[in-house]
């Protein structure tokens, strides 16, 4: 196989995003190349235009690779349901759901590398390079003998690794020395280290990257630096740094979710200059909000309760009566409704029934099957165009006919309230859509007596992004060595 396949001495050091920046480096050369990463575990997916369901991050690196992202990309994906149990998205389908000792005696080395060795030979039928994503770290001694992410995969793609430490944690030489000293027989499959996350004046490193060279043998392909302003796709990381956004001045809070899913749907808020994203989980925390925003979460009864008994319940209700801006999405909707029905514990295995806030005249209902598509809708109220992906449990039956959008289906989806003021809606990525998203911010502008702003396109945006995480990585790699590592 021609590829390369990215490890790190960690979690979060950087991987997703070197990889994103490889897929677009070799797009931009003209090659055929495509994301790979067996098994990714988080509650962020993408839906594929077949309605199946796979890692938010492949699906980003497959749009800097310029290719349609499909499950093959991602064979297995796990979504967290409790803090022991996830739920098994098997070539974008729920298989199943296992706690982690059963997953790993009954599914790792059994279903889940047959099913990821045939996802790998389907995807490079289609592409000519493929670049392989691994999982935390490969040397994880604990796991090794049953993992499905690491030197496994690199052994059966056949393929060169390089290796990825975050040196603005610290310890990375440390880190450096131990993976190599603990991947065993599988240590000569890594032929180069990338430093990322460097800050600083890079002649303080020079005498360290020569000592690691020497030391271990393995070729140093570069400094990658420390970049604030790419906002690309990962797995979780990346909405974790906006709920840190405190620039503007424009005060949108998130409730939060213990069981939060697709957080990303509040990315775009990162290129709205004047809009400052807070989290609100206490009611300390509540105070006067611009408007707020309530999530999709993994189990939405549960996740409800948590927020009655902090009393945030109470808060949200008395915030719209008394003129608030609200939007929920996905579990975010369902829990503005009346009630909440899971009678055979799909959502959860402790509670069948909860009444909810009652600002919709709506009553949701937990099934066993799950809805997986992409939509096109138009929103009602204003003829806007929408584009967005569903993902969820369960039926919701509408007792008023207040409905927010219509699918090109002709379903209905959604309800608002008071004009507007409060919307639902089962559409993730409802903020994705610029001139919906510039339209929410400019009513809450205008009723705050602030100016009105024009729409950030965020298309354009990412491609920015794209192309310069390509950049800094041609500009900072050893390109000629490292494109002989992919031949």
């Amino acid at each position: 196989m021609k590829g390369i396949m990215i490890q790190g001495t960690a979690s979060d050091v950087g991987k997703s995003y070197i990889v994103t920046a490889i897929c677009r480096v070799l797009s931009n050369m003209g090659l055929n190349v495509a994301p790979f990463k067996s098994q990714n575990m988080s509650n962020n997916s993408y839906v594929t235009i077949n309605s199946l369901e796979m890692g938010r991050a492949q699906g980003a690196q497959a749009e800097a690779a310029r290719v349609i992202p499909n499950v093959y990309m991602n064979p297995i994906l796990l979504k967290p349901k409790m803090d022991t149990e996830s739920e098994i998205i098997l070539n974008g389908l729920v298989y199943k759901s296992l706690n982690g000792f059963k997953y790993t005696k009954e599914f790792t080395l059994t279903k889940g590398i047959e099913e990821v060795k045939k996802a790998l030979k389907k995807h490079e039928s289609f592409h000519e390079y493929i670049v392989i994503e691994g999982a935390g770290s490969p040397a994880e001694v604990n796991l090794n003998d049953r993992e499905i992410v690491n030197m496994r995969i690199a052994e059966h793609a056949d393929v060169d690794v390089v290796l990825v430490v975050d040196i603005d944690r610290g310890g990375s030489f440390a880190s450096i020395v131990g993976t190599l000293e603990l991947v065993f027989e599988h240590r000569h499959r890594i032929k180069g280290i990338i430093f990322n996350k460097f800050r600083g004046d890079i002649n303080l490193l020079n005498d360290g990257l020569v000592w690691i060279e020497e030391y271990t043998g393995v070729k140093v392909l570069g400094v990658i630096p420390y970049l604030k302003d790419i906002h690309i796709e990962t797995e979780d990381a990346q909405s974790e740094i906006l709920f840190t956004k405190t620039k503007g001045n424009l005060d949108i809070g998130v409730i939060k979710m213990e069981r939060i899913s697709n957080n990303t749907d509040i990315e775009p808020f990162i290129y709205e200059d004047d809009v400052n994203i807070r989290v609100i989980d206490n009611i300390e925390k509540f105070n006067k909000p611009d408007a707020i925003i309530i999530p999709g979460t993994k189990s939405t009864i549960k996740d409800f309760l948590q927020l009655k008994e902090k009393g945030l319940d109470k808060k949200i209700i008395k915030y719209i009566n008394q003129g608030g801006i609200v939007i929920g999405i996905c579990g975010g909707y369902q829990i503005l409704g009346k009630s909440i029905i899971d009678v055979n514990s799909v959502d959860n295995n402790e509670f069948d029934y909860t009444d909810a806030l009652g600002i919709f005249d709506i009553k949701t209902e937990f099934y066993e099957s799950k809805n997986v598509r992409q939509v096109t809708a138009t929103e009602l109220k204003t003829n806007n165009k929408l584009n967005g992906y569903e993902i969820h449990l369960g039926k919701t039956n509408y007792l008023t006919d207040n409905y927010f959008s219509i699918l090109e289906t002709g379903e209905l989806d959604g309800s608002t309230y008071n004009h507007n003021q409060v919307i639902g809606t089962y559409l993730h990525g409802i903020f994705h859509n610029d001139k919906f998203r510039n339209d929410w911010l400019n009513n809450i502008r205008t009723k705050n007596n602030r100016g009105i702003k024009d729409i950030v396109n965020t298309t354009t945006k990412k491609e920015e992004s794209f192309e310069k995480l390509a950049k800094v990585f041609e500009e900072n790699i050893d390109m000629k060595f490292f494109l002989n590592l992919i031949k």
